[in-house]
C-alpha cells in the first residue's frame, strides 16, 4: 500500500501512516514543513497540491488535512460563512462539474475541496481508502463528501473525535472522514476515556484506559501548571489553566506563548519544540527543522489519532 498525503505539513498523518505500515508520499508547499519532513525521512514533493493529481503521484490510499484558517474559531471565519456554498460546490463536483476556486472570498477556503478533486479524478484506479481530518466546523463538508463518495461506490463514516481518547496528552477535537471501497467504513473505537474537568484520572469506563496527562508525556518536574491564552479572545482574565496531571489544551501555533509555572507560582521555561511536539504525539527526538516550528506543530494532525484513523481505513 502506498499513501498520498495532501497538505502534508511536517508529517502528522505521514508519520501516522508509516507507523500503521503504509508508505507515504506527502505534498507540501511550505518550505519549513518540507525541511522537517526531509529531516524525518518522509518522502516529500515540495509543491502546490492544486498543481498535481493522481496521475502525477499515484497511490492506493488518499489522506489529508486541508488548511483550517478560514474555518477555525481562531481564524477569519470566511470558510464558516461560506459553508452552504462549499457544500453546493461538493455536490457539483460529484456531478463532474468544474468548480472555480475564485468563487470563494478567501482562496484557502477552496482548498477543502482538493481531496475530492483527487478522489474523483479520472485515473486508472480509485483509492482503496480515504482518510481526511479537519477542525470540527468542517464536518458538514465531510458529510457532503460522504454523499458523493457513496455514489462512487465507497462506504463512508464521518464524525468528530476527541484526540485524548486515542492516547494523546491533549484535548483536541477533529472532524474526520473514512471511506473504503471494500468493506464497511467505521470510525476507530476509542482506546482511552474522555477528559472531563473535575473527574479524577482513575475514574470512568473500566473498559478504557485513563486519558494521558502532560506529566506522563513530558519529562518535566511535577507538579506544574500551564496557563493558556487559547480560546480566550485575547482577554487575560479568561486564560485557562491545566495542571500537569491533566491533558494539554489544544496545541496551536501559539503554544510557545503558554506560560508554565511551578506549584509556588514561579515561572518555568516555556515548552520547547520537542515538548510541544510530544503533546501532538510526535517522538521526543523528532527533527523539527526550518522556521516557525510552533506553527508547524500546531498545524499537524495528532499522530496517534492519525494512526487510529489509518488503521481503521485499511482494516
Amino acid at each position: 500500500m502506498i499513501g498520498v498525503e495532501l497538505f502534508a505539513g511536517p508529517g502528522g498523518l505521514g508519520l501516522a501512516a508509516e507507523l500503521a505500515g503504509v508508505r507515504t508520499v506527502g505534498i507540501e508547499w511550505d518550505a519549513n514543513a518540507v525541511a522537517t519532513r526531509v529531516a524525518a525521512g518522509l518522502a516529500t514533493v515540495h509543491g502546490d497540491v492544486t498543481r498535481y493529481g493522481p496521475a502525477d503521484i499515484p497511490g492506493t490510499i488518499l489522506t489529508g488535512g486541508p488548511p483550517c484558517q478560514t474555518f477555525t474559531i481562531a481564524g477569519n471565519g470566511e470558510g464558516r460563512a461560506e459553508l452552504e456554498r462549499i457544500i453546493d460546490a461538493v455536490k457539483r463536483m460529484g456531478g463532474r462539474q468544474y468548480v472555480d476556486p475564485r468563487e470563494f472570498a478567501d482562496p484557502r477556503t477552496a482548498l477543502v475541496l482538493e481531496p475530492l478533486r483527487w478522489a474523483l479524478a479520472d485515473f486508472e484506479t480509485s483509492y482503496n481508502a480515504i482518510v481526511l481530518e479537519q477542525v470540527p466546523q468542517v464536518l458538514p463538508v465531510w458529510e457532503a463528501y460522504a454523499d458523493v463518495l457513496r455514489q462512487e461506490g465507497y462506504s463512508v463514516a464521518t464524525g468528530v473525535l476527541a484526540a485524548e481518547q486515542y492516547g494523546l496528552p491533549q484535548t483536541r477535537k477533529r472532524a474526520v472522514l473514512i471511506a473504503k471501497l471494500v468493506g464497511e467504513a467505521a470510525l476507530p473505537e476509542p482506546t482511552h476515556r474522555p477528559y472531563k474537568r473535575g473527574v479524577p484520572h482513575h475514574e470512568g469506563d473500566p473498559n478504557l484506559l485513563p486519558w494521558v496527562s502532560m506529566g506522563e508525556a513530558l519529562d518535566l518536574p511535577e507538579p506544574f501548571t500551564v496557563i493558556s491564552n487559547y480560546g480566550t479572545g485575547g482577554d487575560p482574565r479568561n486564560r485557562g489553566r491545566r495542571t500537569s496531571g491533566e491533558p494539554a489544551f489544544t496545541v496551536t501555533g501559539k503554544i510557545s506563548r503558554n506560560r508554565v509555572i511551578d506549584a509556588a507560582g514561579n515561572e518555568l521555561p516555556r515548552f520547547t519544540a520537542a515538548e510541544a511536539g510530544q503533546l501532538q504525539g510526535f517522538p521526543a527526538g523528532y527533527p523539527w527543522s526550518g522556521g516557525d516550528i510552533p506553527q508547524q506543530i500546531g498545524n499537524a494532525c495528532p499522530v496517534l489519532l492519525g494512526v487510529a484513523l489509518i488503521k481503521a481505513a485499511i482494516a
